[in-house]
């Protein structure tokens, strides 16, 4: 739980300038933008379930950054921290996201149908693909600031709404709380998040469309809606997932292709971004590497599930240039 607003209070008897935190060897979004000056004028603001500028940059005061990827640094604590500490989060949000303004507007397409192509990915070198998002309850404070009460009645609604959904959508719901060590290997080992083998993205994409839109329609039948505006999309803790939070994936296997001096650049080109398969911090095993969509906001979810579906075939031709002994210099894209 976040400091109180009776806390904030106390600390202003100190001057913003001994208050404000050392960013001297912190290498994340946060440290680039706050300055003693930006601290001085947002420190005595909060929202109106009491989240406050110490509160938003507390993890990036904690964790300086990250070897590989420049970490954003900051969160927030609920739906009005993106207004109340607009002036830290907007020029967060345009460099996180490449430029995207405060005056810009998202878009948000959920028809599968727009999807060109994505069904023929080549299993030879796709083992598996999926795609996942996160959602943001309106009226509930977000998982940095919530109650127990706001966590317990969060899950309540989630497990009445995943209960509902029948076919291929049904599934077991498993608690935190009461999952047995031995459940959550098994579900580790079977790769349960929305993962599924092969290279039929748009499989996995339409039966994530439809899920998503039956569960935002079951959350509405109840009164409750997700977070979204115009500007930032669907509203979550993290900057960087804002807009449309997903994230479309696939393990490929680029044996050759993971060692060329020119990957790392091809995937820049591409707006891909690579991991281990076990996750951010872990390393390609085998030549086999998580790739997925670098964006989150300005594109729609048809656009990015596009640039994964496009961008992985490319990669796939010029695995098997190198598996030739062949270059790979005039298959190099154009920065998309």
């Amino acid at each position: 739980m976040p400091f109180s607003n009776s806390h904030n209070a106390l600390k202003l008897r100190f001057p913003a300038e001994d208050e404000f935190p050392d960013l001297s060897a912190h290498n994340n979004h946060m440290a680039k933008v706050l300055t003693p000056e930006l601290y001085a004028e947002l420190r005595a603001k909060s929202t109106p379930s009491g989240f406050t500028l110490d509160d938003v940059i507390q993890t990036g005061v904690d964790n300086p950054g990250h070897p590989f990827i420049m970490t954003v640094g900051c969160v927030a604590g609920d739906e009005e921290s993106y207004e109340v500490f607009k002036e830290l989060f907007d020029p967060i949000i345009e460099d996180r996201h490449g430029g995207y303004k405060p005056s810009d507007e998202h878009k948000t397409d959920l028809n599968p149908s727009h999807l060109q192509g994505g069904d023929d990915l080549d299993p030879n070198y796709v083992l598996s693909s999926r795609v996942r998002t996160g959602r943001s309850i309106r009226g509930f404070c977000l998982p940095p600031h919530c109650s127990r009460g706001e966590r317990r009645a969060i899950e309540k609604l989630a497990v009445e709404a995943l209960s509902s959904l029948d076919g291929d959508l049904a599934g077991k719901y498993y608690s935190l709380k009461s999952m047995t060590d031995a459940e959550q290997q098994q579900l580790i080992d079977d790769h349960f998040l929305s993962m599924q083998k092969g290279g039929n993205m748009k499989e996995v994409f339409t039966r994530f469309c439809t899920g998503l839109t039956q569960i935002e329609t079951l959350f509405k039948s109840k009164n409750y809606e997700f977070m979204w505006s115009p500007h930032l999309g669907y509203i979550l803790t993290c900057p960087s997932n804002l807009g449309t939070g997903l994230r479309a994936g696939v393990h490929i296997k680029l044996p050759h292709l993971g060692q060329h001096e020119k990957f790392a650049e091809v995937l820049k080109r591409l707006r891909l971004q690579k991991r281990g398969t076990g996750g951010v911090d872990t390393a390609a095993v085998g030549g086999v590497f998580d790739i997925s969509n670098a964006d989150r906001l300005g594109f729609s979810e048809v656009e990015l599930v596009q640039m994964v579906v496009d961008g992985v075939k490319l990669l796939i031709e010029m695995e098997q240039r190198l598996e030739q002994g062949q270059a790979i210099d005039d298959l190099m894209p154009a920065q998309k």
